[in-house]
């Protein structure tokens, strides 16, 4: 499994975008380019790719912006990641295709696939909401001030 840079900004953006589902209101790219420190025109990029998977919606003129389309309990990691990455799980490479094939074919079906497997349920079992509560552990465990 490979996630690029792409796919780890679309992540971060849906999760910024997730923060602020209650309030309904649409967030432009703009404004999580500067709050996440991420290109304008790379962002725009990955929204076109969310837009297209239906994971957010867009609304144009001065108000406008991106909101998710479905609650951040009910988007997975892997609905964000599969939609940007052309290819999530690359297929391993056979080790030796001519000679022994069948050592291809059994190393597929007891170490690549189950792997592939494992990685996908386990991107599909973290939702955004998931994200947003580790975040927000991790805010709270930066804020503690400690007296010596």
């Amino acid at each position: 499994m490979k996630i690029s840079a792409k796919g780890r900004y679309g992540l971060a953006a849906m999760t910024y975008l997730a923060r602020r589902y209650q309030a309904g209101t649409p967030i432009t790219i703009i404004s999580i380019s500067e709050k996440l420190g991420i290109s304008k025109i790379y962002l725009e990029q990955v929204f076109s790719l969310l837009k297209r998977a239906g994971l957010v919606s867009s609304i144009k003129g001065s108000q406008g912006g991106y909101r998710l389309t479905r609650a951040p309990h009910d988007i997975s990691a892997y609905d964000v990641l599969s939609s940007i990455e052309l290819a999530l799980m690359e297929k391993t490479a056979p080790a030796a295709p001519e000679k022994a094939p069948e050592l291809d074919r059994a190393m597929n079906a007891t170490v690549y696939d189950p792997l592939d497997t494992a990685i996908r349920d386990t991107l599909a079992s973290v939702t955004l909401d998931q994200i947003l509560t580790a975040l927000d552990q991790e805010n709270q465990a930066d804020s503690f001030m400690y007296f010596i």
